[in-house]
């Protein structure tokens, strides 16, 4: 029997005040799409200029562009590689030309591959390692500078993966337990210059990359009902996370990782087929048909 109860998703501007972030400035890598998009676009209907980082620079330029017209604020595509530091302290150069500072930085640029340990290919594990993990410390370590300057905040889009064994999940696992460990790090070292660092770890948001292929098609209903908050998760919610923890309100959370997922990683293990995923692929393959590999 489902609950017939759940919260809904309340957007940011019917809770914090508008110009909460008046007069900063946020780099968002993996800007251009998905979560860190919406992100980006709350930050800035709450005042904050943008610089969004990608590689694939005519599609940065349009997410720049809609952005600035749907908020009103300002927003710059910075096309740059997050696995190559050089190409990061360009991005820094440009943001810091453009708009003066940066204030804010989102790590957020990620990759997947979906696969067995024993189907993961060595190159697949470290494309994403060096996606998720050291393209967080390039940001990072191009950005550092600037922050220290600015007193400024450190957000990384995490994961609720590496909190239990997930099938098929090793590379991600890996790269975002790399991610909170570096944040951990973020917090000690450049705390005594008023600079915080926290993760986001989202559970199953509606609309992205990671829920088309986790979630199968037509079962909404069967993934709510192992979700104690009785919904799949909205960007919104991720935003609203982001909005509290670059603000004020927060400024003595530092070195922590919120798990913004309904309380899913509680009861995760019941609705996944095991050992079958593990002794025979196949059923894990039957329960997402829609995988792509």
């Amino acid at each position: 029997m489902a609950s017939s109860f759940s919260h809904k998703a309340v957007p940011a501007l019917d809770v914090f005040k508008p110009d909460l972030f008046h007069g900063k400035v946020v780099l968002v890598t993996g800007g251009g799409s998905g979560i860190c998009y919406h992100i980006t676009e709350t930050l800035m209907r709450l005042g904050c200029k943008a610089a969004i980082v990608g590689r694939k620079a005519d599609r940065l330029r349009e997410a720049a562009e809609q952005l600035a017209r749907d908020t009103g604020s300002e927003a710059i595509a910075t096309p740059g590689d997050v696995r190559k530091f050089e190409a990061m302290e360009q991005v820094v150069k440009q943001t810091i030309d453009k708009f003066g500072k940066i204030d804010f930085v989102i790590c957020g640029a990620a990759g997947n591959f979906m696969a067995p340990l024993e189907g993961l290919s060595s190159n697949a594990f470290r494309t994403v390692l060096e996606i998720d993990l050291v393209g967080t410390y390039n940001t990072v370590r191009a950005t550092m500078a600037e922050v220290k300057r600015t007193h400024g905040t450190y957000l990384h889009i995490s994961a609720t993966l590496h909190y239990s064994g997930l099938p098929w999940q090793a590379a991600p696992s890996a790269a975002k337990a790399g991610v909170d460990a570096l944040s951990n790090v973020i917090c000690v070292e450049l705390g005594p210059f008023g600079v915080r660092s926290n993760c986001i770890a989202p559970g199953f948001i509606a609309g992205t990359e990671g829920a088309s292929r986790l979630v199968p098609k037509g079962s909404d209903d069967m993934v709510k009902a192992f979700i104690p908050a009785q919904r799949i998760g909205e960007r919104t919610d991720i935003a609203n996370a982001a909005v509290f923890l670059f603000s004020e309100a927060a400024n003595w959370i530092t070195g922590q990782v919120i798990a913004v997922d309904g309380g899913q990683m509680h009861f995760r293990s019941a609705w996944l087929p095991y050992p079958q995923s593990s002794l025979d692929p196949r059923s894990f393959k039957n329960l997402f048909p829609d995988l792509r590999l």
